[in-house]
């Protein structure tokens, strides 16, 4: 595990990309992000083939999570919604997603089975002293210090979302991530990181993907991430693809250009697996 945080201290702003599954995560790490988040969004999506509103487990959330840390040297944020509970609930899910390898956890103040607030008009928010608690509860049992601790604040009212970044801050969170329709400008977001006197997270989507410039985001920003461009993209060349193959039987002729077999296969490591083989196993090289 990368220590993320001593990452952020030193570039002030660290850039990441959503990734859904290990091969997505292994193909940001190759494009040259600093992190990457395991995007609830995309893995239910990819996973389950259903929409982000908490349909998969807090297990089957960790078994990716599990994965991708072992496919990549760079730090992994995940994604953990909700918490999967109450209070005590929620300690166990740190301790797990811990001991998976993540570098931080996000974990958001919605009411649980929560709705993606790019996804969905009405949010609702549980108190603000219960996601204190939760806050508490997951940097009680917290083993490493360097991981850090992430509470997004699903409140769509600035004056809200101030109060309760503070709280959570005061609870124990290293970083505060606010939701994009909570603003309108970058003004806004440079109150709440006043307000809550940290650094924020935030995930480049809607208008903060639209209208922000890097310098102004790393201006209020510890975390910077495209969660959903990797999904977006691999979603619209396989459906072209696949639409055109249907329709011709033939891939003579696909939209989108494809990986080849023996770059794909040098990507996914085919012959660090060859290696090991025979130096472990006396066994001949392959061919591939």
């Amino acid at each position: 595990m990368n220590n993320l945080k001593q990452m952020i201290k030193s570039k002030g702003t660290v850039w990441a990309a959503g990734a859904y599954d290990a091969l997505s995560a292994r193909l940001i790490q190759e494009a040259g992000f600093d992190a990457l988040l395991t995007s609830g969004f995309g893995i239910s999506s990819s996973f389950l083939g259903e929409p982000d509103t908490e349909l998969y487990t807090m297990t089957e959330n960790l078994a990716v999570v599990r994965n991708v840390c072992n496919a990549v040297t760079i730090p992994v944020i995940a994604d953990i919604d909700t918490g999967y509970g109450n209070p005590v609930s929620v300690m166990r899910t740190m301790r797990e997603f811990e001991n998976a390898g993540a570098s931080a956890i996000i974990m958001e103040d919605q009411i649980s089975p929560k709705r993606c607030p790019c996804s969905f008009d009405l949010i609702e928010t549980i108190s603000m002293e219960e996601g204190v608690n939760k806050i508490r509860a997951v940097a009680s049992v917290r083993k490493n210090p360097d991981v850090l601790i992430i509470a997004r604040t699903d409140a769509i009212v600035p004056e809200e979302a101030f109060r309760r970044g503070k709280a959570y801050v005061a609870a124990g969170a290293d970083i505060i991530q606010p939701i994009s329709k909570c603003f309108k400008d970058f003004a806004g977001l440079q109150a709440m990181r006043e307000a809550c006197g940290v650094p924020l997270s935030l995930q480049l989507l809607g208008w903060l993907e639209a209208d922000l410039d890097s310098k102004q985001i790393e201006q209020v920003a510890a975390l910077a991430t495209y969660p959903l461009v990797a999904l977006m993209s691999a979603t619209q060349a396989i459906r072209l693809n696949l639409r055109a193959l249907a329709e011709a039987k033939s891939s003579k002729a696909l939209p989108q250009p494809v990986t080849g077999m023996h770059d794909f296969n040098d990507f996914i490591g085919f012959k660090r697996i060859d290696a090991l083989q025979r130096q472990f196993m006396n066994a001949e090289p392959a061919k591939v």
